[in-house]
């Protein structure tokens, strides 16, 4: 199906750039020649995301006249009084609204010369997601607003599946104010972006400041002065955990290929495991002027005997000569001993734990790929201090979910351990 593109739009540039804030003009210029089908829009309290990707969304059904489009939220019963209102203002501020038919009941908009159709549904009633016919052309155009809110990516791209089908161009926006803490599955979203994805974080700073008044300068200074981690995650969109994080210096980012050759000393650590713990392998560069930890390369297997274990290894390009600390499995490791492994048992003892944890702590920066290790990854994000009944932290390091930690900190015994020193 080919798209048709209306003649001529009678949006001037000039009276664009009094509606879009300067942090989406590269955006909203890809937008135009669909450099990609995914735009991720994520930041703070008054960044205007939403604004911009309603005007954009707006813009693309008067531009391309098959096309229709359909804005999600989470829940249903909230979209009248928040993104309905926001298509209502984007339309007004385009000159456009006598072009549109404003229905309430459900919730959707018409342009009148066409019947293209913006329609706003929740997810909470799948069935008018699996019933949503439109009278010609497809839906190209999806909005998920709050896409925190959402169950997960599976669930998001169920509906992507589902909804955006017999065309030949698409358009997903996804909008929302990161939370708090990072592992929550949107903030991980943006972590590891597709590759037909452009990704936006914005906050009130790169917003005009005439758009948002002096009151909320004001109100953004005063909880930067009281309180700077809630001004930092509310006003910045900075997820800036609940402070139950154990670790509050891990930086997510590729690992390339050339870091990696130019690392001089490797680092390896095993962790033992069956079901439904795993056995969980990790490999690491260590930086100790920088007191930087580079985490690059992981195992992480179910129900494998210790044959199969060390050919996987070997299948990722694990060097079986140099050395590798395991758990203190002694059996295990006198098998991989046999087999030619350079590998030797952990320190264990009283304090052990606690010292290790404690050095990798206070290292400057546990930097770790995501696409190399999700799982280590994932460890380390979750991993948070248990609570009480209260809700107070309680003393000490949770035994569970740490498979990958504990193979992290065999691996670097040397430098924390007592035997080290």
């Amino acid at each position: 199906m080919i798209m048709r593109r209306c003649k001529s739009l009678t949006i001037s540039k000039l009276r664009l750039s009094e509606m879009i804030s300067p942090a989406f003009y590269d955006m909203h210029r890809d937008i135009k020649k669909h450099g990609h089908q995914e735009y991720v829009l994520y930041g703070g309290r008054g960044s205007t995301k939403s604004s911009f990707i309603s005007i954009e969304v707006v813009l693309l059904i008067k531009k391309y006249e098959n096309l229709h489009a359909v804005i999600l939220r989470k829940v249903g019963s909230t979209i009248r009084t928040s993104v309905f209102n926001q298509y209502l203002w984007a339309i007004d501020e385009l000159g456009l609204t006598s072009e549109f038919k404003v229905t309430k009941a459900p919730p959707e908009l018409t342009r009148l010369k066409t019947g293209q159709k913006i329609m706003f549904l929740g997810l909470d009633d799948p069935q008018k997601l699996k019933s949503l016919k439109v009278p010609f052309g497809y839906v190209g155009i999806l909005h998920f607003e709050e896409l925190d809110q959402y169950a997960g990516p599976e669930e998001v791209r169920n509906v992507e599946q589902s909804v955006l089908r017999g065309g030949d161009a698409f358009y997903s926006f996804k909008s929302f104010n990161p939370p708090i803490t990072m592992s929550n599955w949107a903030n991980q979203y943006v972590q590891t972006p597709k590759p037909d994805c452009m990704l936006n974080h914005s906050t009130y700073l790169t917003t005009p400041a005439q758009w948002l008044g002096q009151k909320f300068i004001d109100d953004a200074e005063f909880l930067k002065e009281k309180n700077e981690r809630a001004y930092k995650h509310e006003y910045l969109g900075i997820p800036t955990g609940t402070g139950g994080n154990v670790f509050e210096n891990v930086e997510i980012k590729a690992i390339t290929d050339d870091e990696i050759k130019g690392f001089d000393r490797i680092f390896k650590g095993i962790d033992w495991g069956w079901y439904p713990d795993p056995t969980a392998f990790d490999e690491m560069y260590f930086s100790s002027a920088k007191r930087e930890l580079y985490i690059f390369k992981e195992l992480h297997v179910n129900k494998m005997r210790s044959t199969d274990v060390a050919a996987n290894l070997e299948k990722i390009g694990v060097n079986k000569y140099e050395r590798i600390t395991a758990d203190k499995e002694l059996e295990t490791i006198a098998d991989f001993r046999s087999w030619g492994w350079n590998m030797r048992p952990a320190v264990k003892g009283p304090g052990s734990i606690t010292y290790g944890m404690k050095w990798l702590q206070s290292l400057n920066k546990i930097i770790i790929d995501p696409i190399r290790c999700p799982h280590t990854k994932e460890e380390f994000i979750k991993y948070e201090y248990e609570r009480d009944r209260n809700g107070d932290v309680i003393s000490g390091y949770p035994d569970k979910d740490n498979h990958h930690i504990d193979a992290v900190r065999y691996a670097l015994e040397q430098y924390w351990s007592r035997r080290g020193q």
